[in-house]
């Protein structure tokens, strides 16, 4: 059971890297579309019509099998070894996953609206957005990584001023980005 496990354990970890990596590029494309809605034809429609494939293309090729292979490894390592959910930080990383699961979803119903042409987000939202699956990430990682060993309320601290700090980044930001435009 052991030799499987660590194989099982690899292409989790592989699957993991590639839906983060689509899940982060993913928004990006989302952010670059709505911005494609303000520039002037033809450029617009050139970009709207590329960012649209692009992201369809990421998000079906690699994004939601990297997704699937992701739960399917992880479920079998759980099947492996079932003790892993008498453990307390099991729970809370699953909850975590959970949320990084309705993340992804709620991203793929972002990319279907674009394609329609409807854009309820601004850059600067969808940006925020972004750092989700960063916050969720790092929860997921020390999570892990730490085990029992977490002293849970400092564990959320902890993730609260994380968040803070990366939302006040993605406000610098945008501050400078619209200061050089001026």
């Amino acid at each position: 059971m052991e030799a499987y496990y660590r194989y099982i354990l690899a292409v989790h970890i592989i699957f993991v890297v590639s839906w983060m990596a689509g899940l982060f590029y993913g928004v990006r494309l989302l952010i670059y579309h709505t911005e494609a809605n303000d520039k002037a034809e033809p450029e617009r429609s050139i970009l709207m019509k590329e960012y649209a494939t692009i992201t369809g293309k990421l998000w079906n090729i690699i994004a939601t099998p990297a997704m699937i292979l992701t739960v399917v490894a992880g479920a079998l390592m759980i099947y492996l070894v079932p003790g892993w959910l008498q453990q307390p930080w099991m729970h809370v990383k699953l909850g975590f996953v959970l949320g990084l699961l309705a993340y992804h979803f709620i991203c793929q119903r972002m990319i279907r609206q674009m394609r329609k042409g409807i854009f309820k987000c601004t850059s600067t939202q969808l940006r925020l957005w972004n750092e989700v699956a960063t916050i969720l990430l790092v929860a997921i990682v020390f999570t892990v990584i730490l085990k029992s060993a977490i002293d849970w309320l400092y564990g959320l601290v902890g993730l609260i001023i994380f968040s803070a700090v990366i939302m006040m980044a993605v406000k610098i930001y945008k501050y400078y980005r619209e200061k050089d435009k001026k």
